[in-house]
């Protein structure tokens, strides 16, 4: 009787600890359903981790979870997230792109893990599926707002009708307060 590989999960947040965390649970649920992963943190991220955490913490865990490191195009003095949320924006579609792609291709090329069956990005890196669709692959895209997030996004249409959106910055000089 011929063995079904394991499915393969290629998993890609966007590198914000906001995102990290929650794809981080469905790679967890998914990989506690059968699936082999690889989750994907660009460099910068990658170091970190291993800078809060002994050097081999992430390479302590099941042969069937594996992290793998791609670039976000950035200078490693850039400071990143919200410090130069501009730049990381700029930066992703081209260069973590083409990072993700050279992973993949190394992933695929590797003897010791089953062949990658699915891409589950970030909702907010939909360059993703540009990739997948080279490689033949199914994606789901994962979105992680938070439950504020969310009732903004369903209620904007309706901020904009009744003028609360955009924001007038005339309304925060006039009130003396700081918008954030």
């Amino acid at each position: 009787m011929d063995s079904v590989p394991k499915p393969h999960a290629v998993c890609i947040p966007l590198p914000a600890q906001g995102h990290i965390n929650p794809m981080l649970k469905l790679a967890k649920l998914l990989h506690s359903k059968g699936f082999h992963i690889t989750f994907v943190h660009t460099q910068f991220n990658y170091n970190r981790l291993i800078n809060s955490m002994c050097p081999d913490s992430v390479n302590q865990g099941p042969p069937d979870f594996r992290f793998e490191v791609v670039s976000d195009g950035l200078e490693p003095a850039n400071q990143r997230g919200i410090m130069d949320l501009p730049a990381l924006c700029e930066a992703m579609p081209v260069h973590l792109l083409e990072s993700f792609r050279e992973l993949l291709v190394r992933v695929r090329d590797s003897p010791d893990v089953p062949p990658v069956t699915c891409v589950v990005s970030d909702g907010v890196m939909s360059f993703t599926m540009e990739v997948a669709e080279e490689f033949g692959l199914k994606e789901v895209l994962f979105f992680t707002p938070s439950g504020c997030g969310m009732l903004g996004y369903l209620q904007f249409e309706e901020l904009l009708i009744r003028g609360y959106f955009p924001l007038k910055e005339v309304y925060f000089m006039s009130q003396n307060t700081c918008p954030l």
